[in-house]
């Protein structure tokens, strides 16, 4: 049977001026934008041990997870200094909704982005074999 091997990428619409949005992303998460206007992510070398790690997670209806957004959807950002990262989004006027909590997967926070997406940023630790799905 085929399966799928991974996420090809994220596509989502904005409420309302989808170049301020992406600008947005640029300036606050540091993801630089291509011609097309997305932003191409690739899996860095020197976290290898990942092996290309994403999470893909169905929650359920009355899940509080995503709150406060109403949205369907929360994307999990991979980032490679939370702590800083954190620092200047507040020093931007981002509020920092929850976090950082340290799990044994990494470190986690909470933001929402201006069109009121609730955004997961992750600063992963590495996985070993306990931790891997089969």
């Amino acid at each position: 049977m085929a399966k799928v091997t991974g996420i090809g990428g994220v596509f989502f619409k904005s409420r309302a001026d989808n170049a301020a949005l992406a600008a947005w992303y640029q300036q606050h998460l540091g993801m630089v934008l291509e011609d097309f206007g997305g932003c191409i992510l690739k899996w860095p070398e020197d976290r290898a041990e990942d092996q290309g790690l994403t999470v893909w997670h169905v929650a359920s209806q009355d899940s509080a997870w995503f709150s406060p957004s109403d949205a369907s959807f929360m994307i999990n950002y991979r980032v490679d200094d939370l702590d800083e990262m954190l620092k200047q989004l507040q020093a931007a006027g981002t509020e920092i909704l929850k976090g950082p909590e340290s799990h044994e997967n990494g470190k986690f926070a909470w933001i929402m982005d201006p069109e009121g997406n609730k955004l997961e940023l992750w600063q992963p630790m590495p996985w070993d074999d306990k931790n891997k799905a089969d």
